[in-house]
């Protein structure tokens, strides 16, 4: 039975978005309930592309990389919810690893690890940076051994979210998802993967968003996050 709903955040990512729905199906075959493509405002063909390719497109109007995925996890239907972005870095074929060790029982919740393996090319010279500078931060807040803090790819538990809170709207999602998930006990599991060079406009400010993100891991780990965000 059809167990996996993978979600999808886009904005202008016409140039990549068939080919990651392709990918995705190809991967999970049966297992693929719906993919939801959480759309920001694209001004280009990424909504009629996504419907073409089967995807159940959905607007969010108020931009976010953490609003979009929320938006995307609220409609979601899947015992199982996977994610990745729409720009071709992450590997779709990966993602039956992924439900296989949530099916297996040996996570609820599996984060695609793209530095140990990362090849120079894939990422620039201060997106490196910014991605060990966050990784450091995160080891030593919140003593886990955690590799890639910020991976975008990644596969869960659709019950966990009855139970974790990550709150923020932004690039700060990602790692504050996985620190929810880590802190409430769940099990926490990385697999290594491929990360490739990104298919379309850049959409993060590499130094920026990383000292942004920063900021946000001392202020939850200390307690200064607000809960109403």
């Amino acid at each position: 039975m059809p167990k996996v709903s993978v979600v999808i955040p886009t904005r202008n990512e016409e140039g990549s978005i068939g080919r990651v729905i392709d990918e995705v199906r190809k991967a999970l075959g049966a297992r693929v309930l719906e993919i939801l493509v959480v759309d920001t405002d694209s001004r280009d063909g990424t909504r009629d592309i996504a419907r073409a390719k089967g995807a159940r497109v959905v607007d969010e109007p108020r931009w976010g990389y953490g609003r979009a995925y929320k938006t995307g996890f609220a409609e979601a239907r899947g015992e199982y919810i996977a994610a990745l972005d729409a720009d071709l870095t992450y590997p779709a074929d990966r993602l039956p690893d992924f439900v296989d060790a949530l099916e297996s029982g040996r996570a609820d919740f599996v984060s695609g690890d793209r530095i140990s393996g990362l090849r120079p090319e894939a990422m620039t010279g201060m997106h490196q940076i910014g991605n060990q500078m966050l990784n450091v931060a995160f080891r030593f807040l919140y003593r886990t051994p955690v590799r890639d803090s910020q991976s975008g790819m990644w596969a869960f538990r659709r019950e966990i979210l009855a139970h974790v809170g990550p709150l923020h709207e932004g690039m700060a999602f990602s790692e504050e998802l996985k620190v929810e998930v880590i802190e409430h006990g769940y099990r926490f599991l990385e697999i290594p993967i491929d990360y490739k060079v990104r298919v379309g406009d850049k959409k993060i400010r590499s130094l920026r968003d990383a000292v942004s993100n920063f900021v946000w891991l001392g202020r939850k780990r200390f307690g200064w996050s607000s809960r109403s965000r």
